[in-house]
């Protein structure tokens, strides 16, 4: 009568837990891929696409007469009349002549040219800078594309992470339902006390609860993404094909360091902010040279006369001339000179101080990203020992040799040991997104 009794809960078990761990049913057609995602909201993301403007337009004004290197070529047009009433004096014999309703006209068109041909190099370097300001724009670009794929990243492990831990909880809950559902059985034979049926309804109950709370995490993750992919509807539902949080365990610190100090973007742009103050020092400097300016125009004027001995005259002719000046005294010159070498200076100071702390960031990330996985190799372990030691609690439970809160305490070492080693391959993927941004090679993840 035991044995069949034994067997029949061994039959239970098998079937609840069946029909707890299958699948839930996916709401998408088509899995998402991280590689997906990422080629989506790279097209998408609201942020990537403003950056990518903002560098069309630092391209549109690195142009050489936006610096001011090209003429400037003017057409005008004009006329002019005026109506006087003339009175005129001879200064001989005093006689005076009087004339009203004079009427002189004058009309004139031009084409007027005037180039700078040398201000002190000041032209040549407001086109450099201009170039600087493009490369940057460039790098403003990688900077912002390198975090949204850094954080769609993380956001993608995440939703797995949280998918995988709902699954744990599901599976908790399926065992707290058959220990519960094993337990009114034992009551019922009297093998079982009300308090343990009490504590077993307890267990499951808060099973459930984490379950259900769980869905929050998910729900919250998935508009995350839908969010970064910048989806009209928040809340659409996608199925990633992945089921594990894969790590890569091969990284090397000295390619890290290496590839850091020779692609990290923000010290790139750094190198920039220095060659941009070095430029705006020899913006000030061009001050000190005198500056030469060329002016041409060819045109025709016409006049006509409503009195005198000439009722018109009509030119038509070229006219060119140098301008050469210096700016002797101006008040201010010494002062920004100083502020220049000043700024040119922090701009160095600035560079160093990035390129330390870039040094501090990648080494803590690393030792963070080691000791995970050493962790994760400690857990492995004890992963396995969980689930032998909740595999001999349920028999000596299914005996009637081990009491519920013993039982109780095997499925939780089986839970906590699952968490554990969940969230140690969740921080050692963060550890190594945060490794391959610093490091400028963010684009692995699309390879």
């Amino acid at each position: 009568m035991k044995i069949a009794f034994l067997a029949a809960l061994l039959l239970g078990i098998g079937s609840a837990a069946g029909a707890q761990e299958a699948p839930p049913a996916r709401e998408a057609s088509a899995p998402l891929t991280l590689r997906k995602c990422l080629e989506i909201g790279l097209e998408q993301n609201y942020d990537v696409r403003i950056v990518r403007n903002e560098e069309r337009v630092s391209d549109n004004n690195a142009t050489a007469g936006n610096a001011g290197m090209l003429p400037t070529v003017d057409l005008s047009a004009g006329y002019t009349g005026t109506l006087d009433n003339d009175r005129t004096v001879t200064p001989r014999n005093g006689d005076a002549t009087t004339e009203t309703g004079v009427y002189d006209q004058t009309a004139n068109v031009g084409l007027a040219v005037n180039w700078t041909l040398f201000d002190g190099l000041r032209i040549r370097t407001n086109y450099k800078r201009l170039k600087e300001m493009q490369q940057m724009g460039a790098l403003k670009t990688r900077i912002t594309i390198e975090d949204f794929m850094a954080s769609l990243t993380a956001e993608y492990y995440n939703y797995i992470q949280q998918t995988l831990r709902l699954e744990n909880f599901r599976y908790a809950v399926s065992l707290s339902r058959e220990r519960l559902r094993i337990t009114e059985a034992r009551v019922q034979v009297g093998n079982f006390s009300r308090l343990d049926l009490l504590q077993a309804r307890v267990d499951f109950n808060a099973d459930s609860s984490k379950y259900m709370s769980q869905h929050e995490l998910v729900t919250a993750s998935r508009i995350r993404i839908n969010e970064l992919l910048a989806n009209e509807n928040l809340d659409e539902r996608f199925s990633i094909p992945d089921s594990v949080i894969r790590v890569n365990a091969t990284l090397n610190w000295n390619d890290l360091l290496a590839k850091t100090l020779s692609a990290n973007a923000s010290l790139l742009m750094a190198e920039h902010d220095s060659s941009l103050a070095e430029l705006d020092l020899k913006t000030v400097l061009a001050r000190n040279y005198p500056y030469v300016n060329l002016t041409t125009g060819y045109g025709y004027t016409y006049n006509r006369y409503g009195t005198g001995g000439n009722l018109s005259r009509g030119t038509l002719g070229l006219n060119a001339g140098v301008k050469v000046g210096f700016t002797i005294f101006d008040g201010n010159r010494r002062r920004e000179q100083r502020n220049a070498r000043i700024g040119v200076e922090n701009a160095q100071l600035t560079q160093q101080r990035l390129e330390q702390s870039l040094r501090a960031d990648l080494s803590n990330f690393w030792q963070a990203y080691r000791n995970n996985l050493e962790v994760i190799l400690l857990e492995e372990e004890n992963l396995i020992a969980a689930k032998e030691n909740y595999e001999i609690a349920m028999e000596r439970y299914l005996l009637g040799d081990l009491p519920g809160i013993e039982m109780r305490e095997a499925q939780k070492s089986l839970l906590d040991a699952e968490e554990r080693i969940l969230t140690a391959q969740y921080n050692t993927k963060l550890c190594e997104i945060s490794l391959q941004q610093i490091s400028g090679n963010v684009m692995v993840y699309l390879e």
